[in-house]
């Protein structure tokens, strides 16, 4: 059953950077990072609903809020940053860096929790990591469009996969005895309060209003995704 569920996380990560990619192409990241986060949100809820974990929320301890809210943070900065790379790079060559957070977080585990790492998950961490430096370097076709040249794609890429390597740092550290969906549901109220922070702050109100309805559609399933 685990392989279904594990098959099924896959496929609806894959199709969140697809619809992702085609709600940015006009849109600011930012401004698309703060709508999609409201439809997460509002998911979330609905399914702690569902599950009744909403009643567990008050024996959470002092610890586990700081470490939900710490976790909630590096998640969405790592949101931010990965649709910035989105909105810059080519859905291609982003995701593998996105996606080998694994290697990171491999190494953080050993280094601050102590977990072992056998021969296997070595060769297995080195082949991911050839893998996605075989990616990002492919090179372009005749037949391709050029694009403008930069690496600031990279770079955001790059911080999303640290962000997102240290949530799940920080939820193996301090967060104990909470519920899946609550837990969710209380980071995605994080990011959704950072995320907005980030838009009124860079003075980015504006765009929301000028954002096309298709790409609107879009970042909404991305959501949903």
């Amino acid at each position: 059953m685990w392989i279904l569920f594990a098959f099924g996380s896959a496929v609806f990560a894959g199709l969140t950077s697809i619809l992702a990619k085609c709600g940015i192409r006009k849109t600011d990241s930012d401004a698309a990072t703060a709508i999609r986060t409201i439809v997460v949100l509002i998911f979330s809820w609905i399914m702690m609903l569902i599950t009744g974990s909403i009643g567990t929320i008050s024996s959470l301890s002092s610890k586990t809020w700081m470490f939900l809210i710490l976790s909630g943070i590096a998640t969405g900065v790592s949101w931010l940053c990965y649709f910035k790379a989105l909105q810059l790079g080519d859905v291609n060559k982003v995701v593998p860096i996105d996606k080998s957070s694994t290697i990171l977080t491999i190494i953080l585990a050993f280094i601050f929790l102590g977990e072992p790492i056998t021969l296997v998950k070595g060769i297995a961490v080195v082949l991911i990591g050839i893998g996605t430096f075989m990616m990002i370097q492919k090179k372009e076709t005749v037949d391709e469009p050029k694009k403008p040249k930069g690496g600031s794609w990279l770079i955001y890429a790059l911080l999303s996969t640290v962000f997102a390597s240290l949530t799940a740092i920080l939820g193996k550290v301090g967060i104990e005895g909470v519920e899946s969906n609550l837990g969710t549901a209380i980071r995605t109220c994080v990011v959704l309060v950072m995320a907005w922070v980030v838009v009124f702050v860079k003075g980015k109100q504006h765009t929301i209003r000028e954002i096309p309805k298709n790409e609107l559609g879009f970042i909404c399933l991305s959501g949903l995704a």
